[in-house]
């Protein structure tokens, strides 16, 4: 029930529980958490909620857009369900953290950008950011999902794991 998302090339096959390149754009990303959740709706025996699902894809789309413009790259990518929990993580190269960003300049103009870690830190239950030992940072979100549906809750195994990733 595992499946991985890893970056940079591999010598293992595509396949289902195989390695592949990361995401090469935010598109890329939203398609593993899509993935993932839907493995686990599957595994649990109850559809993500819809607003669960929107705010997902766009902590990914969010974190994977900021390492692309402002991080050098994405460097590696994770998703992973646990518990009741959704794990996303992006790691890029540049060690500088986010900063949300005034919407108004210096010069009193509106800054056409600068509102997605705020997005981020909004969606998530808890945002961490670390330091890599070969450089760069890994910024890694938690969104809750939701436990309306008992058949997620009551399950001895926790629903199973869904993992799409890559190591830092």
């Amino acid at each position: 029930m595992s499946e991985q998302y890893r970056s940079g090339v591999t010598k293992t096959s595509t396949g289902p529980g195989r390695v592949r390149r990361g995401p090469r754009s935010p598109a890329e990303a939203r398609g593993a958490v899509r993935q993932v959740l839907s493995e686990q709706s599957l595994a649990r025996g109850a559809a993500c909620e819809p607003d669960t699902l929107s705010d997902a894809l766009l902590v990914a789309s969010e974190l994977t857009t900021n390492a692309m413009l402002h991080g050098g790259g994405v460097t590696g990518f994770d998703v992973e369900v646990v518990g009741e929990d959704l794990y996303l993580s992006v790691s890029d190269r540049e060690r500088r953290r986010p900063v949300a960003l005034d919407p108004i300049d210096r010069q009193g103009r509106h800054r056409c950008g600068g509102r997605g870690w705020p997005i981020v830190c909004r969606l998530s239950r808890t945002v961490l950011v670390s330091d890599l030992p070969t450089g760069g940072k890994r910024v890694t979100a938690v969104l809750r999902l939701p436990t309306e549906c008992p058949e997620w809750a009551n399950r001895p195994d926790g629903g199973g794991s869904g993992r799409v990733g890559s190591p830092a």
